[in-house]
């Protein structure tokens, strides 16, 4: 996790997100979830000037908010594109590529001991929800049990309009010694997409080969 002592950072001393902003499809629809489900209090509304359409902003804790727009010219939502494809996300081979400039997914903060119950809760109000995903320095980056090397542990959901939700708990501070890959250049992308694609074809052929096992009989 950052460092939990730290109260701003940078040139400026930012002092965290004041909001994020989304687009929606349907306000009330968005405030039916956002209030009713995840328990957020919507605490200010705007209708915007010369029939812009709306802003409105929910309180997300620690003087945080998430703000949603409605505009009702917006275009059609991207799944894939603009956002990860709720259709493929729940396959475990899916990924999550999403277009340069996108919004790919919102974590919400939460503690670790919290996150079995929430799942559960998130279920029984009747959202669809990943597994906990303990994220480590495993071969695949992600257990299905704490590890020695877990840093964070999420579980993941969308909202009505396709956004990607995420519920992520930290398990460690980091040092020195987590900062430890080169940033990635566009000269990078080829090699990159080659790794991919071995990591893809090796993973259908692994699939094929267990499909195509004789089934033993009695």
């Amino acid at each position: 996790m950052p460092n939990p002592n730290s109260k701003t950072t940078g040139d400026f001393d930012i002092r965290g997100i004041n909001h994020l902003a989304l687009v929606c499809k349907d306000m009330a629809r968005t405030v039916d979830f956002y209030t009713n489900v995840l328990g957020f209090p919507l605490i200010k509304t705007l209708d915007l000037p010369n029939g812009l359409g709306q802003h409105f902003f929910f309180d997300i804790g620690n003087g945080d908010s998430l703000a949603f727009f409605w505009f009702p010219g917006a275009p059609e939502a991207a799944p894939g594109i603009a956002s990860p494809d709720t259709n493929t996300f729940f396959d475990p081979a899916s990924e999550l590529t999403t277009a340069h400039a996108s919004m790919n997914h919102v974590a919400f903060d939460v503690a670790p001991e919290q996150m079995e119950e929430y799942r559960e809760r998130l279920e029984q109000k009747g959202v669809r929800v990943t597994p906990i995903m303990n994220h480590d320095a495993s071969p695949s980056q992600v257990s299905m049990e704490l590890t020695d090397t877990t840093f964070v542990r999420s579980i993941y959901f969308f909202d009505p309009d396709g956004i990607c939700l995420e519920f992520a708990a930290w398990t460690k501070v980091f040092t020195p010694e987590d900062v430890e890959h080169a940033p990635a250049t566009e000269h990078d992308r080829d090699a990159y997409l080659a790794v991919a694609e071995a990591s893809r074809e090796a993973r259908m052929a692994d699939k094929l080969s267990r499909v195509s096992e004789p089934v033993s009989g009695d």
